[in-house]
């Protein structure tokens, strides 16, 4: 076999991947050339199991390094176990993937994915415009991935990252059979819960000055930014920049098991369908409403108005009654709607924007431009759906406004609109978009560091 025409061009191509992979040209691969090429040539950060790997399957002598003889043993063994996952996977055995056999593949591990999902899958990886995978395309875009089964391939295409920008209308991940029988399912949700709520502590200032400019702020009453800073830090110190993230942080946990039971309900009603973006968002959106009541009375409560959270749930409901908690409930499912729309589409447009313009041999576009995807896509998101969410925090708080009218939502939305104009259902929008970057890049962070904590593999 090793004189075989096939052998000799394997050994052609590990010695054309070595040389390119080896930038100093001292005949052997270390981490750092290995990390540096994995970047390179997959458009992402390298996966760390993939460069641990390579270093103990691969070297025969712990030198901190690969030579050519050494990294061809790996890719051999490498090349074997990919062809099983690739027969595996081609269900007819015709040689090609196709977007059936995608579908079909995720289905076995419980998962729905639709059409274009599948589509969007195929296209990362078909280099010919067949829209098939044959296996020199399978082989050369999983060389250097850490992958070793079929559950690992599936994963790796499904991965997603967790952005909490303190807002309700989030999509619950969905999880597989095997997920929920190991227990993953909760650490993902677990590490998802701390990184929301390191994220909204550390972005609570801009969060209260959002909500105290969407009540007071109007024609006669002009806030800015450091005007509503300083006039709340006046009241009641710098403390005070924080009310309302307390019960912010406490809702995370029930909300979050909420979304999820509501989303598994949605789902189990719908079986071996794929639920469509509006649907997993109504999933997401429920629980919501009551804990967002309270959020925004503390938020906007004087100093001493209220001793705590059980003193203002137990003081609204004795003035205003059980239906007080839900106030606000309709223009917030009814966001949902652009939410999703827009911030889906955006992100994925941005996502596969790029990867057709800068990394045609990978799925994964790496995390600075997911991160930069989903804040530019939350931000459009927000300004289709932000009017609602300012007529729900005024529904929400408008009990508490002394002499204030009583409006329902449609009542409000006409006097706002007679009395601000458009201006008006955007009160309040600066700060909420100055919260976006670092609210993201700190759940992002947090969450990385929490999966890692819990033992929760990155994919």
């Amino acid at each position: 076999m090793r004189g075989s025409p096939g052998d000799a061009e394997r050994r052609q191509r590990w010695g054309r991947l070595f040389e390119e992979l080896d930038s100093n040209k001292d005949g052997r691969v270390d981490v750092h050339e290995l990390r540096q090429g994995l970047a390179r040539l997959g458009g992402g950060n390298p996966d760390p199991g993939v460069q641990q790997g390579i270093s103990s399957e691969g070297d025969a002598d712990p030198d901190g390094g690969l030579d050519l003889e050494e990294f061809s043993h790996y890719l051999q063994e490498r090349e074997q176990r990919l062809l099983l996952m690739f027969h595996s996977l081609d269900r007819n055995q015709d040689g090609h993937i196709d977007v059936s056999e995608i579908q079909q593949s995720f289905r076995a591990l419980g998962i729905s994915i639709s059409l274009e999902q599948a589509e969007k899958i195929l296209h990362s990886m078909d280099r010919d415009g067949t829209m098939t995978i044959d296996w020199q395309e399978w082989r050369d875009h999983f060389l250097l991935h850490s992958l070793e089964n079929v559950e690992d391939v599936l994963y790796f295409w499904k991965h997603s990252t967790v952005l909490d920008i303190g807002e309700c209308l989030t999509v619950p991940d969905e999880f597989s059979k095997q997920e929920k029988l190991t227990g993953m399912w909760w650490k993902q949700l677990v590490a998802g819960a701390v990184a929301g709520a390191v994220s909204r502590t550390g972005t609570a200032p801009l969060d209260r000055l959002k909500v105290f400019m969407q009540v007071h702020a109007s024609k006669t009453n002009r806030l800015n930014i450091l005007g509503g800073l300083r006039n709340m830090v006046l009241e009641g110190g710098v403390r005070s920049l924080w009310r309302g993230n307390g019960i912010n942080v406490l809702k995370i946990a029930p909300e979050s098991a909420i979304k999820f039971m509501a989303y598994e309900q949605v789902r189990a009603g719908k079986t071996g369908e794929t639920l469509h973006v509006q649907e997993r968002f109504v999933g997401g959106g429920a629980g919501a409403p009551s804990w967002l009541v309270l959020k925004t009375r503390l938020t906007l409560r004087r100093t001493g108005q209220y001793k705590g959270l059980l003193d203002c749930a137990r003081r609204i409901l004795e003035r205003e009654g059980p239906r007080a908690f839900y106030r606000g409930y309709l223009p917030n499912v009814l966001g949902i709607i652009p939410y999703a729309g827009i911030d889906l589409a955006v992100y994925e447009t941005l996502k596969n924007w790029w990867l057709q313009q800068y990394s045609h041999d990978s799925a994964d576009p790496g995390i600075l431009v997911l991160l930069a995807c989903g804040t530019i896509s939350s931000t459009c998101g927000q300004i289709a759906s932000y009017p609602l969410a300012l007529v729900r925090t005024r529904m929400q708080a408008q009990a508490s406004i002394e002499g204030g009218p009583q409006l329902s939502m449609l009542g409000l939305l006409r006097h706002i609109l007679s009395q601000e104009g458009m201006r008006g259902l955007y009160r309040g929008i600066a700060p909420n978009f100055m919260k976006v970057i670092p609210a993201v890049s700190i759940s992002y962070v947090v969450y990385e560091n929490m999966k890692q904590a819990l033992g929760v593999t990155s994919r």
